[in-house]
């Protein structure tokens, strides 16, 4: 199956924004509109097709030819307007979701919907439906017809622009007539649709955040985080992330705790003995539900493909000592500017899983800092005797920059002790 995202038009009622920038890209909770849309259905389709003409360069350049190897393709819309000439010209023969880039729907909806056997359209019960497309149903809630902006109550269910169709669809997109506004729409393509296919009605069952005015914007960036990133309560995890053959979760499964503790107190592993306290921190369930609701800490979990536990991570944001030593200018001024955004950060990889450079895995799933925190610098601090934990950071994902010594500033009293912290690229150019 394939998707089509519609991300062409310029979208004047976000301007100034769209003026040096489409629409699709504008930045929420870190990363473009587009990016949520595709994050969410990449891994149940072969191929996601992108229809764009405003700026379309910036679009092209930021996702390429796929995205975590599921394969993007372009097409650009001619001339011809509004939502039925964008799939004008875009020609396969499976089946096939369409989705508007204006709207974020939460996965697990986006999940429900994509594996129905049947074709369907996404609807919302509405108290104005004189505002949007409405679609009319059937005793058996299939859909009867579309009707836009309806003067006259038809029905209730109001269109989310984001449907299940054949590729019989991109047929009907060629018959279709100018509309009274002189446009090409595809609720037209859809009624004919209606006369060949049973087509489903499908509510929501989640939430969504509709991006269509500056204004939004703002309410979006705040809504997404909560929705997608809160901080879930103990026993709740959710995978967000996949690489490979491993997936990375908002916190962890309920099975895998007992496992924590298991490796936590496993005296045979030096490493961890000697260099955490996790043999204390992690010593009971109980303990490790005080440590997990005590402080604002984000904790992820990587699960191999069998969901065997690989290792933990977790950050917080927090106040470094006052910097002791710097050499390198250019980050002694990074850090000082951005000191607010220091957090810190720790990974666990536990041993049957070690020197497989699976902290970078969990790390460049960019969860946390990219989504949760964008302008945050990670920060972990190592021992000096440590050098195992020394050369895996001295990679170019970890800069080492400093040492510092006790002062009446900081808790922190080891002068044997060195930081080492990853940038965002944005902040280090």
């Amino acid at each position: 199956m394939k998707a089509i995202i519609l991300a062409a038009g310029r979208w004047t009622r976000l301007a100034p924004i769209t003026d040096t920038i489409p629409k699709p890209m504008i930045s929420i909770a870190g990363r473009p509109i587009l990016e949520h849309t595709i994050e969410n259905i990449y891994t149940q389709v072969d191929e996601i097709i992108i229809v764009v003409k405003y700026l379309s360069e910036i679009i092209s350049n930021y996702f390429w030819d796929n995205f975590k190897a599921t394969k993007i393709s372009y097409h650009i819309q001619g001339d011809e307007k509004w939502t039925g000439a964008a799939i004008r010209g875009i020609k396969f023969e499976d089946d096939f979701i369409l989705i508007n880039w204006d709207s974020i729907f939460e996965k697990k909806d986006l999940d429900n919907l994509i594996n129905s056997s049947n074709y369907w359209a996404l609807v919302l019960e509405t108290e104005t439906p004189e505002k949007y497309g409405i679609f009319e149903q059937d005793s058996n809630k299939f859909a009867i017809k579309i009707v836009e902006k309806p003067t006259e109550f038809i029905w209730n269910l109001a269109n989310l622009w984001v449907y299940k169709f054949s590729s019989k669809m991109l047929e009907l997109v060629d018959d279709i007539k100018l509309s009274s506004r002189w446009e090409y729409e595809i609720t037209d393509a859809i009624n004919l649709f209606l006369e060949l296919e049973d087509f489903e009605l499908l509510k929501l069952e989640w939430e969504f955040i509709d991006v269509g005015y500056p204004k939004d914007i703002e309410i979006a960036e705040k809504r997404l985080k909560e929705i997608l990133y809160k901080k879930p309560e103990f026993w709740e995890y959710n995978i967000i992330e996949k690489f490979w053959e491993y997936s990375i979760s908002l916190w962890i499964p309920e099975n895998q705790i007992k496992k924590i503790i298991e490796f936590s107190q496993d005296k045979t592993d030096i490493a961890m003995i000697k260099w955490t306290w996790d043999l204390k921190r992690f010593s009971s369930e109980e303990k490790f539900e005080k440590w997990y609701n005590n402080k604002n800490r984000f904790l992820f979990c990587l699960l191999e493909k069998n969901n065997k536990i690989a290792g933990i991570w977790w950050g917080r944001p927090t106040n470094l000592p006052k910097i002791n030593t710097i050499t390198d200018n250019k980050v002694y001024n990074i850090v000082v500017k951005e000191r607010e955004n220091i957090h810190t950060s720790w990974i666990r990889i536990y041993p049957e899983f070690r020197w497989k450079g699976l902290s970078k895995v969990i790390f460049n799933s960019e969860v946390y800092y990219r989504n949760l925190f964008p302008k945050a610098l990670i920060c972990i601090d190592i021992e000096k005797e440590n050098i195992a934990s020394q050369k895996a950071y001295e990679k170019k994902w970890y800069k080492y920059f400093a040492t510092w010594k006790n002062d009446n500033e900081s808790t922190w009293t080891s002068t044997d002790r060195m930081i080492y912290i990853s940038f965002p690229e944005k902040i280090i150019k």
